[in-house]
């Protein structure tokens, strides 16, 4: 077996190079140079790997500097910084905390975007944006819906007594409250008053395009025209009397619908 101490080794399970520290805080390696201190280089793996057996949050890699970077990260073909955590407490992969007034994490990019998520967001913070682009179509805010009432996207829901909503099912309903979000092509863009429990909940589009079910049957329905409830249970219809549809307009046609029941896109427009 080659000497761990020399500085070369030959077999994959012995250190090329090996420091041992028993005092409390030693140091088992230490680097110094007006350079580089410590050089790791790794030909099919990691070059420099750190672990740590501590039960009291000691880091497998740890980097201070004075004026500079802590720890820098360079790759050209991969993640220059890569964190994993498989921790079941809410323990996150990567972690940056300022103690002054600059950020905890800082990305920047010269042509892609400087942060990328891939799942769900959580900020507990105000949020500062010069520009924000939403891909969903509409603006949702949830509701509770009424028990035992069957309820999915595209559908018009209507207030009832109890503060709940349930599906529209009668002509020119001043009662209207909007179109459950989510059919079709277009998905909420932001939903308000979202809870922890959103069970008896739905999103509600409140402004932009969604997709509803509207029934023909009472007037053929093209692009432009206004809709209102139907007696049809969940569905719009074209508003053909003016008088009546004052404050029953739940939206304006995008697209036509000659006969019978479909899904189209509207212009949510609750008037």
């Amino acid at each position: 077996m080659s000497d761990p101490y020399d500085g070369q080794s030959t077999n994959k399970d012995v250190p090329g190079v090996s420091g041992t520290n028993t005092a409390e805080g030693g140091i088992g390696v230490r680097g110094d140079s007006n350079a580089v201190g410590v050089w790791g280089e790794g030909k099919n793996w990691h070059g420099v790997v750190g672990a740590s057996h501590s039960t009291s949050g000691g880091a497998g890699v740890f980097g201070s500097c004075n004026s500079g970077v802590g720890v820098f990260g360079e790759s050209k073909l991969s993640h220059a910084v890569q964190g994993r955590s498989g921790s079941t407490n809410g323990t996150a992969g990567v972690s940056g905390e300022h103690t002054g007034a600059g950020p905890g994490i800082f990305g920047k990019s010269a042509s892609g975007p400087a942060g990328f998520f891939e799942g769900k967001v959580t900020v507990t913070g105000d949020i500062t944006a010069h520009d924000v682009f939403v891909a969903g179509g509409d603006c949702a805010e949830e509701f509770d819906i009424a028990e035992t009432v069957e309820s999915e996207p595209g559908m018009v829901m209507v207030l009832n007594q109890a503060g709940t909503l349930q599906p529209g099912q009668q002509a020119y309903d001043k009662r209207v409250a909007g179109v459950i979000s989510g059919a079709g092509a277009y998905q909420p863009g932001v939903i308000l008053d979202k809870r922890g429990s959103s069970e008896g909940r739905m999103p509600i589009a409140l402004v932009g395009k969604v997709y509803c079910q509207v029934d023909a049957q009472y007037a053929s329905i093209e692009i432009g025209d206004l809709l209102t409830t139907s007696p049809t249970p969940g569905h719009a219809m074209k508003a053909s009397d003016p008088f009546k549809a004052f404050g029953a307009v739940v939206g304006k046609a995008l697209s036509s619908l000659d006969a019978g029941q479909g899904l189209i896109p509207i212009l949510i427009a609750l008037q």
